[in-house]
């Protein structure tokens, strides 16, 4: 008996080891199931949702008006909130989103903290220059992205700092650019101007060569008369519609061997040098909407030709493709020329220049009293093989879709 109860009492510890260990896995597993159940997914953007911020986030730094999800820590939601001021930004934050409010000013204060800033969105507000403090972006050292769209601005911002990459102020009231307003800008590689009030004596001077990163440059929609001087040569995006352009200068594009995309449409151009768009790397040329009579030299790599809604009576390949190079063929894919005054196709030697052409869009054509008509091809279109016909929709078939395709939004070439 005396040795019996020193192995029950060894049994009975081991026992309670046992159930104990047991007892702790068990707790662990519910442990690590309990978050699944109150899992949020990642955060989706909506318009005036309250979206309940738990307490934790302020401990890491969200100002109370805005929302900085969990996923993303450095990133602060401010949109869509109806403020009239800019909320405390706290150190840490990246990036701030404070579109479609109210807000009139951008005040010193209210970037104070702001030290590590690499984005501010101030899109779709009621700002007026005379209400930016003066250098209260130029303090931001590491900004890269720059929202000011959709504002009251009447001149262009500055100083602005070094490090920023992308600048939009499109539609806005910006009539006045100081010869120094883009000093410092070495790192630009977007600038977007479309929709302000703009002309020819504001880009003298050659102001804009200064930003020699300068890849897309937006002019759209403001009252240029002239080509604007002295772009800088790393330039490959250049949007020019809807002014009032009437020429480019003899061998204008020669300092601009990289540019990709050039939209001129909704112009008054008229005659232009056969050879002014012969660039190397031209991918896009949109010269719709003017007054041009005759056709041009056409550059080996372009792709898409936009010719709608000019004063073209008849269309002369030869002068398109002077000569017919086997190993060096011609890229171009897609010609629009509806709304012209052709009389009849172009001639099939266009199919011996263009080897890879698939689709030419002729539409209505005008007559000399002014109606429309139509000639006996509307489209022409042209598959090699199953292939092509599974690569290339219908996208090209009318106006209706080509219009989206030419009006792309930014902003513009992959803005925005």
């Amino acid at each position: 008996m005396g040795f019996l109860s020193p192995v029950c009492v060894l049994f009975f510890f081991l026992g309670v080891k046992v159930y104990c260990q047991y007892e702790s896995y068990q707790w662990d597993e519910d442990y690590d199931q309990e978050p699944d159940d109150v899992y949020q997914p990642e955060f989706q953007l909506r318009q005036n949702v309250d979206y309940g911020v738990p307490f934790h986030q302020h401990t890491l730094g969200c100002a109370r008006e805005c929302f900085c999800p969990p996923n993303f820590p450095s990133s602060m939601y401010c949109d869509n909130r109806k403020l009239k001021t800019i909320p405390n930004i706290p150190a840490h934050i990246q990036q701030v989103y404070l579109q479609f409010n109210e807000i009139e000013a951008v005040t010193a204060d209210s970037l104070i903290n702001a030290t590590h800033l690499k984005e501010i969105n101030l899109s779709h507000n009621k700002i007026k220059s005379q209400k930016i403090d003066h250098g209260v972006f130029a303090k931001l050292s590491n900004l890269l992205q720059l929202h000011l769209h959709h504002n009251n601005l009447e001149e262009f911002p500055f100083p602005l700092p070094k490090s920023l990459e992308r600048l939009l102020l499109g539609y806005n009231e910006i009539s006045r650019l100081h010869t120094n307003a883009v000093d410092g800008l070495v790192n630009l590689t977007m600038l977007d101007l479309c929709h302000n009030h703009l002309d020819d004596s504001m880009l003298q001077e050659k102001i804009l060569a200064k930003m020699e990163k300068l890849m897309q440059l937006n002019l759209c929609n403001n009252r240029l008369e002239s080509m604007p001087p002295g772009l800088p040569s790393s330039l490959m995006y250049l949007s020019l519609e809807n002014n009032s352009i009437s020429s480019i200068p003899e061998n204008y594009f020669n300092e601009l061997p990289k540019l990709h995309a050039l939209r001129m449409s909704h112009n008054k151009l008229q005659d232009i040098s056969y050879n002014t768009f012969n660039l190397p790397n031209l991918i896009e040329l949109n010269v719709g909407h003017n007054k041009l009579k005759q056709a041009f030299y056409i550059p080996r790599n372009l792709e898409h030709l936009y010719l709608e809604n000019n004063e073209i009576e008849n269309i002369n390949v030869t002068e398109m493709c002077p000569s017919v190079d086997p190993l060096h063929y011609h890229h171009l894919t897609y010609i629009r020329v509806d709304q012209n005054k052709l009389k009849e196709p172009i001639n099939s030697y266009i199919l011996l220049c263009f080897p890879h052409i698939y689709s030419i869009y002729y539409g209505e054509q005008r007559s000399t009293n002014g109606q429309t008509i139509q000639l006996k091809t509307q489209v022409f279109r042209r598959f090699q093989d199953d292939a092509d016909s599974e690569d290339h929709d219908d996208s090209h078939e009318g106006p209706e879709q080509e219009g989206t395709e030419e009006n792309v939004d930014p902003h513009y070439y992959g803005s925005q």
